[in-house]
């Protein structure tokens, strides 16, 4: 591959992204600015009204924030930590009326935003308060910004990089390594943390399911910083990053959260960059001097537009005293900050988090982005340039990173950057020993997707039920029962009522099989959003199911959970044999690898059985499993 080759690659990029950005932007509009309060309160892109829990200052000299809903109260939303959002009163304020701000956390009916300016406004008090999504436009400009960076890189340890990521370049290793072997680890793990100590400028650890990879990162990382001074661990979501934030912490590692949290417990917080500022000794100090300053800025705001010189200077007087309050804040947050982050063996973030200001001018011999068959391509690039070896860890035949424009998916914007590295680099370290499924739950997927490569640990190999009607694996076929899906009017979503009745009446045989014994935990979940809702409905309605311990969400929200009893319900069911959504198989291989002992799947064998994935599915499940018909569970 020539360096023209190189350029059209990353323009082409380039060009997919602006298509992506187009696309959501449409979808916002459309969701958004286009609707009244009262359709986006109910679309869950808005809350309204809202109380004021807390103010206060944090790091950057910025005000934050803590509102509380007081009506649709635990119901679903789309507001997440790191979004944009606009903050606003229906009372207009001295001709203001609204701030923007960035979600910190949110976390059931409160959440927490980091405004965009040094002070609270004065409205926040007056009442009538609301707060809405706003258009991510920063991601898109630091993606975009990281690809340029990426393309014009000559030269240097980045072109190096780009290169071996491109296949033009083999990766090389140290000679000198010695080889270690951690006893907690098994063969392929060390293998694989061994390739990372020994990598030069890449390595790449594919994880399939229940193969450790997190626990194989975690203790390669642990490697790491005993010859270096900090690593860089990253991942696509805040909640990913929050995850392997908590468990390096429970190695005893130094390790600094950097950005937004999606989790409250005291497990991540402990460790963001924020605790640990208002932890140190001078946070007082610098607390002291912000509210000084605010209450300046106040005093000098008072002087309305018709005043003397003598009120003039007074105003002058007093926001100049601001700003030398402020200044001299920004100097003791900056000197902490630097010794925060230079004493940090670990600094973790997003991938966008990674060209957060803090980390401005840092560069690590090492960067880990783990899920990383779930980022965009031009968002892995951003922690790339910050860095001069790369580990990344995922697995491609789990859930692929969301691209909203199909246009941008077609034309490859829907292939990672981990995906290509398998097809281009000599050496992938694969995790071949899962510790999760009984076998045959595990069979399918690694027939399918893993070459039957992996195998299952000894002690979940054979793993079942305490109870009769214990197959691991079992198929109800629900064709020919006239089990049409149905279609949400206002979301499009699908669901099937009379399906999830037939998931019902097995999950009641289960539960009356476990009279005297302690249930299992389990897990209900679907590829529809409509589905779990209505699953969610019925079983609340259910006493035998209310107190159980039973988990309902859709594949993609339960992605990297695990319980011992797992219903999948398909929901497809009409006579076109239409599949739609069902066409993901790498999101059905997460649906099917997240039971431990018992996997039940219910779906219309005549709708699904024409698409060859399907169709040996259905034969694995009658050869290895067991097959049954749903008029078995008619009552």
């Amino acid at each position: 591959m020539n360096k023209k080759a190189d350029i059209k690659e990353f323009d082409a990029l380039l060009d997919l992204l602006r298509i992506e950005k187009e696309k959501d932007l449409e979808e916002y509009k459309k969701k958004i600015q286009r609707l009244s309060l009262q359709e986006r309160s109910q679309s869950g892109v808005a809350w309204y009204p809202l109380q004021v829990v807390k103010q206060g200052y944090t790091l950057g000299s910025r005000a934050y924030v803590v509102v509380e809903r007081t009506k649709q109260l635990g119901e679903e939303h789309r507001f997440r930590s790191g979004k944009p959002v606009r903050l606003f009163t229906m009372q207009t304020v001295d001709g203001k009326n609204e701030q923007t701000g960035v979600i910190y956390y949110v976390k059931k009916d409160r959440m927490q935003i980091i405004l965009n300016s040094k002070d609270s406004p004065d409205w926040l008090t007056k009442g009538l308060l609301g707060v809405d999504l706003l258009f991510d436009d920063r991601t898109y400009q630091v993606m975009e910004q990281s690809l340029k960076q990426v393309k014009k890189a000559s030269r240097d340890r980045l072109a190096e990089l780009r290169d071996i990521f491109l296949g033009r370049q083999a990766p090389s290793q140290q000679t000198q390594h010695q080889p270690i072997e951690l006893p907690q680890l098994n063969a392929s793990q060390n293998k694989a943390v061994n390739a990372i100590l020994a990598a030069n400028e890449v390595s790449i650890v594919h994880g399939p399911p229940g193969t450790g990879k997190t626990t194989t990162i975690v203790q390669a990382v642990r490697q790491l910083t005993k010859t270096e001074s900090t690593v860089l661990v990253t991942a696509p979501s805040n909640t990913a990053v929050d995850l392997i934030t908590e468990r390096l912490a429970m190695e005893g590692l130094v390790v600094v959260r950097i950005g937004n949290i999606s989790r409250v417990d005291d497990n991540v917080i402990n460790n963001t960059l924020e605790l640990r500022m208002s932890q140190h000794p001078e946070s007082k100090n610098i607390k002291k001097l912000k509210v000084q300053a605010a209450d300046m800025r106040r005093q000098a705001r008072r002087y309305k537009r018709k005043f003397g010189q003598e009120e003039y200077q007074n105003r002058r007087a007093k926001f100049q005293e601001a700003r030398e309050l402020m200044d001299w804040a920004n100097q003791l947050e900056t000197r902490i900050l630097e010794q925060i982050l230079d004493s940090a063996q670990i600094i973790t973030c997003t991938l966008i988090g990674a060209a957060d200001k803090v980390l401005q001018n840092r560069k690590f011999r090492t960067v880990v982005i783990d899920e990383a068959a779930q980022a965009l391509e031009p968002a892995t690039w951003v922690p790339i340039t910050k860095a001069s070896r790369v580990v990344l860890t995922g697995d491609p035949y789990q859930l692929p990173p969301t691209v909203k424009a199909r246009e941008a998916a077609r034309k490859g914007l829907e292939i990672t950057l981990i995906e290509k590295s398998l097809q281009r680099l000599p050496e992938v370290h694969l995790l071949d020993t899962q510790y999760r499924m009984h076998e045959t739950i595990m069979g399918f997927s690694n027939q399918r997707f893993y070459q039957n490569r992996l195998r299952a640990a000894d002690s979940v190999a054979k793993a079942q039920l305490p109870i009769k009607d214990q197959s691991p694996l079992i198929f109800i076929d629900t064709a020919g029962c006239g089990f049409e899906e149905k279609v949400h009017a206002a979301y499009k979503s699908r669901y099937n009522p009379e399906e999830f009745q037939i998931l019902c009446e097995h999950l009641h045989q289960l539960v009356d099989s476990y009279a005297g014994i302690d249930l299992p935990e389990i897990a209900l979940i679907s590829p529809y959003r409509e589905q779990t809702l209505h699953m969610e409905q019925i079983i609340d309605e259910d006493p035998k199911f209310r107190e159980q311990p039973i988990t309902i969400n859709t594949i993609d929200g339960f992605q990297g959970q695990e319980k011992e009893v797992v219903y999948l319900s398909l929901v497809r069911s009409n006579p076109k044999g239409e599949i739609g959504f069902l066409k993901d198989y790498r999101r059905m291989n997460v649906a099917m690898t997240r039971a431990k002992k018992q996997l039940i799947i219910v779906g219309d064998s005549a709708t699904i059985g024409g698409d060859d994935f399907y169709a040996d599915l259905l034969a694995f499940c009658e050869s290895k499993g067991s097959y049954r018909s749903a008029w078995d569970y008619m009552r």
